[in-house]
């Protein structure tokens, strides 16, 4: 598996923001879209480890921490994913989250190794909603989170038809992310107050804050 970074820090968003976290950075995705801030692991030239799934099992044991999160580029793209959730599985002393980007199709995962995934919706100004898989939505189970990453005014209302459509609120973990430098985080608010979106949650990265928001290995 192509490993660009492994790292622990605490995870910088999502229901367990706050918490140290071991993260597994791998190469490649399968879109480009236009507020990426980890392009750099997309890239053909990108340089990368390659770890079996019992390498990188034995990396996050060592760093003695629960919660892993596999990241990307997209990590449902490395042929052995399906081989390393079960490794994971058969450990009840972790919780396993993948950050999916909505345009991987989630059903070949949704199984006895199953992870908690936290999948985003790439809205209008990603250039790549046509790339959405919507039967996605009908997999996601309350732990799970759909993400919506907003740089505009249309993507926010854009977020709004698609939460109300899929009745998402009732099913997972809704988050708006602001682009970073994009938009202000109180019009989000703002917009959420008009329009009454309960149990939506505002979420500001983190780690960007904590840290230069170019730094690797946070």
């Amino acid at each position: 598996m192509q490993v660009v970074e492994k790292f622990v820090s605490i995870n910088g968003e999502g229901t367990r923001a706050g918490e140290l976290a071991v993260f597994i950075r791998f190469k490649g995705c399968n879109l480009r879209c236009s507020y990426c801030d980890t392009m750099w692991a997309n890239e053909h030239e990108c340089e990368y480890e390659e770890m079996s799934p019992d390498e990188i099992y034995a990396y996050i044991k060592d760093t003695g921490v629960i919660n892993i999160t596999l990241t990307g580029g997209e990590p449902l793209l490395q042929k052995q994913m399906e081989e390393l959730l079960y490794i994971f599985s058969k450990d009840t002393d972790i919780r396993v989250e993948i950050e999916t980007n909505g345009a991987v199709d989630l059903g070949k995962f949704c199984n006895d190794c199953r992870p908690v995934f936290t999948m985003d919706y790439k809205l209008p100004s990603s250039l790549y909603e046509d790339k959405m898989i919507p039967d996605n939505f009908r997999l996601l189970e309350s732990d799970d989170t759909v993400k919506f990453v907003i740089g505009s005014k249309e993507d926010l209302v854009r977020a709004h038809e698609i939460l109300t459509e899929y009745n998402l609120v009732n099913k997972c973990n809704v988050y708006f992310s602001p682009v970073f430098g994009k938009i202000e985080p109180a019009e989000m608010v703002d917009y959420m107050i008009q329009n009454k979106l309960n149990k939506v949650r505002l979420q500001i990265q983190m780690h960007k804050i904590i840290w230069d928001p170019e730094k690797r290995g946070v």
